[in-house]
């Protein structure tokens, strides 16, 4: 699947995921990071919608390489996710529509109805909105995967760790970021 068919952004098709145009700014689905913070590679170009050789993606002092196999094992995932994340979007825009329509139909509920519907609504949006969210930070991983700048960290540029993205593949922050980011 082409990078500009899994580059997606909450505006687009109702809020549920539209397609950025091809030719969109590449800064844009990295993270707006150049080349020069994927670990002082400089020189390092990867056209869009190519994959970033495993071998060249930082890692943190002591960690083996990444392999081809494990980048695409980590591919793999989130492209899988994505799919789920979309056909949960899809279910939960027509869970949405359906309680809204039913707003009308039950306009003689009680009070305790009608506060029970409207938590049950809220709670349908907040779910979607999660989803959204998960979906969006899977697509810029993969973006970034294509770009070659996976496993840099957007605060500092330091290698975020093959263990914690094996474990997380959405990271874009390295753990000491992380942390002084949850602290604040």
């Amino acid at each position: 699947m082409p990078a500009a068919q899994r580059s997606f952004n909450a505006e687009g098709s109702g809020g549920f995921g539209g397609v950025v145009p091809p030719g969109a700014d590449a800064a844009e689905g990295s993270g707006g990071l150049g080349p020069a913070a994927a670990g002082g590679q400089a020189g390092m170009v990867v056209p869009p919608g190519a994959d970033a050789d495993a071998a060249d993606l930082p890692v943190r002092p002591g960690e083996d390489p990444w392999t081809d196999a494990e980048l695409k094992e980590v591919r793999a995932e989130l492209e899988s996710e994505a799919v789920t994340l979309h056909a949960d979007l899809a279910k939960a825009a027509s869970d949405i529509a359906e309680r809204l329509t039913d707003a009308v139909h039950d306009a003689g509920d009680d009070q305790a109805d009608a506060g029970t519907k409207a938590f049950e609504r809220e709670q349908d949006l907040a779910l979607a909105q999660n989803a959204r969210d998960l979906l969006d930070q899977g697509e810029r991983a993969l973006a970034r995967i294509d770009a070659g700048t996976y496993g840099v960290c957007e605060s500092c540029g330091k290698p975020i760790g093959k263990a914690r993205l094996l474990a997380f593949p959405r990271a874009t922050l390295c753990v000491e970021c992380k942390q002084r980011e949850e602290r604040r």
